[in-house]
């Protein structure tokens, strides 16, 4: 007899996440249930803990879903091209598909998107993120397939591996023999690094804190030319000498809160070229931001918002490939009623514990 409920972790308030069963709905044409092999956690999931996010409460988490079709109706089994059985990465974004953006392709600028893991529990059929057992799917979804024999907390990774490659290669069209400079170097960072080095990069600069030392370290492993401690360094002095003087072609801020680097990005980059702002600061103003640099230097400034299906795809490539020791990045596996602790354990909240990236790993 099929499970009528699903365990969640509903986040009901700041700082709250309760275990609760949540009703699986019927799947009819369009749809389809996924039960969820694995959660990928990150910055956004903090923030939405915080509160910071102003996301609705109580709604279930998790935006980055990886899972295996339980259900489906014929419908959806025809658009998606999968069936009972298939493992798929899921995008996060749910667009109109009717409105002039989503038309011309810019589904992510959807006026009307939703993102699985902000929509209440209160609408309907309420099992929307992925902190859970099972996950609706609605038919507005995008889904890759991805292969089932890799292990599934690198599978996973399509999220965080799919934002470099968008946000480090697609946006500011990072071109071979271009130099790069990455702030923060968390698992998106990293991901740039990566997706940088593929897009043939010249010179990849990742800055961090000291508490960074070890995900910078890594950062070199993953092929950065060099590392910058931004407390124990001037930041902005060492890309000069790096460089010559000259800059680098592309600046991606992928830091969390921290507002200088907004700042220090329009010092880093060279006449002509680009900056992409993908770090979220809790909506605070940006003090010594001065926009006659953005002029002067003629820099295009370019803001980032979710990843689209080439980034997933470029990010799946590259994980199918084996090609590349993601595993690495990899530092926590938590269950599923532990979602708290995963979430202060990124926050750097358990004493004597650093994470990079982790997952949710629900019980069977």
């Amino acid at each position: 007899m099929p499970t009528k409920t699903s365990l969640a972790m509903v986040h009901t308030a700041p700082r709250q996440l309760v275990a609760q069963e949540v009703a699986i709905p019927e799947i009819g044409h369009d749809d389809a249930l996924l039960r969820i092999e694995a959660c990928g956690i990150c910055g956004s999931d903090y923030e939405q803990f915080e509160g910071v996010l102003r996301s609705p409460m109580p709604a279930i988490p998790g935006h980055e879903p990886l899972g295996i079709i339980e259900r489906i109706g014929d419908g959806a089994a025809t658009r998606w091209g999968v069936d009972v059985g298939d493992r798929i990465a899921v995008e996060t974004m749910l667009a109109c598909r009717n409105c002039p953006n989503c038309l011309s392709g810019s589904y992510h600028l959807c006026p009307t998107r939703r993102i699985y893991s902000y929509i209440p529990l209160a609408d309907a059929p309420g099992l929307w993120g992925a902190y859970s057992q099972f996950m609706y799917l609605h038919p507005n979804s995008i889904v890759h397939k991805i292969d089932p024999t890799l292990p599934a907390e690198l599978a996973v990774m399509f999220n965080p591996l799919g934002a470099g490659f968008r946000w480090g290669v697609e946006m500011p069209g990072t071109r071979p023999g271009d130099t790069v400079v990455i702030m923060g170097p968390g698992q998106r960072g990293l991901s740039c690094v990566l997706a940088c080095r593929e897009a043939g990069a010249a010179q990849i600069i990742v800055t961090g804190l000291a508490a960074d030392h070890r995900k910078l370290e890594l950062a070199r492993h993953f092929g950065a030319h060099h590392t910058i401690d931004v407390q124990n360094e001037d930041p902005v002095q060492r890309v000069r000498e790096i460089t010559n003087g000259r800059g680098v072609d592309v600046v991606v801020d992928v830091s969390s809160y921290a507002t200088e680097p907004i700042v220090q990005a329009l010092d880093f980059v060279t006449f002509g070229g680009s900056v992409v702002l993908a770090g979220t600061k809790g909506f605070k103003a940006v003090p010594d931001f001065i926009s006659d640099k953005v002029v002067m230097k003629e820099i295009t400034l370019r803001g980032a918002i979710g990843v689209t299906s080439s980034g997933y795809a470029n990010a799946i490539r590259l994980i199918e490939s084996r090609s590349t020791p993601i595993e690495k990045m990899h530092t926590h596996r938590f269950a599923l009623r532990d979602a708290e602790l995963a979430i202060r354990t990124l926050a750097r909240e358990i004493p004597d514990e650093e994470s990079i990236h982790s997952c949710l790993v629900p019980e069977s």
